[in-house]
């Protein structure tokens, strides 16, 4: 049965540039569509935050103007994320995951990786115990690749440079009318950080697997992420035993 560490942020605001706190969180539907998938294919998941704080939802996210109008589909994310309170309010401490003992790692957006997670050593760790080895998975959603951005090689350079990818875009960013106060943009900040990245439509679902690296570009693409996800575990397990 394989394994994944599902790393969470743990802030609840998020620094804009003229210094206001915007509540944030994250992302309902990048981390319910995945947890879901994965629980219904048998994977056992083991979530963590740092500090071991409670990982608290975005409460925009769960709002029918986020989610196309579909107040049936609020309520179904509602629903969910009530059934797992427990494991959200007490996750484990990222500070004390070995990466090893997975077989990879998902780590899912909202805005609040860009607050926590971007400069977080111990998503570094994991990271670069992770990515280097084919045997494993390194996955990530929306905002959830600000987490990269704190990771190097032995040599002191980025460890996903030149590695195929995508984020929430910057013009995503600039039609939710966040990008004028944001401290930094995720696709820019990725880009000239030396990742190839690869947008598509805004608001379109959009997985680009580069090896045994899996992101997604936004909300919507959190079902199709977390079956590219599925799809690369059973490979390398394969490829593993054969």
């Amino acid at each position: 049965m394989p394994s994944l560490l599902v790393i969470l942020t743990g802030a609840t605001r998020w620094t804009q540039k003229d210094g206001s706190q915007r509540p944030t969180g994250f992302w309902s539907e990048e981390f319910v569509e995945p947890h879901k998938a994965f629980t219904a294919a048998g994977v056992e998941l083991t979530v963590v935050t740092p500090g071991g704080r409670p990982a608290v939802v975005d409460e925009l996210s769960l709002t029918a103007q986020a989610n196309g109008g579909d107040e049936a589909k609020v309520a179904e994310l509602r629903s969910y994320l009530d059934g797992v309170r427990d494991l959200l309010a007490h996750p484990g401490r990222l500070e004390d995951a070995d990466p090893a003992a997975y077989d990879g790692v998902f780590i899912p957006g909202g805005h609040g990786p860009m607050q926590d997670l971007a400069v977080n050593e111990d998503v570094a760790r994991v990271l670069e115990t992770l990515l280097p080895d084919p045997s494993k998975v390194v996955a990530s959603l929306c905002h959830g690749q600000a987490a990269f951005l704190a990771a190097g090689d032995a040599d002191g350079q980025w460890l996903f440079k030149g590695r195929r990818m995508t984020s929430f875009t910057d013009e995503e960013e600039t039609q939710t009318g966040l990008a004028a106060n944001a401290p930094w943009l995720l696709a820019t900040r990725l880009t000239a950080a030396g990742a190839d990245f690869v947008p598509a439509a805004a608001w379109s679902s959009h997985v680009i697997v580069d090896g045994n690296l899996v992101t997604g570009q936004n909300p919507a693409s959190a079902a199709e992420a977390a079956q590219a996800v599925l799809k690369e575990l059973t490979d390398r397990a394969g490829a593993a035993a054969a």
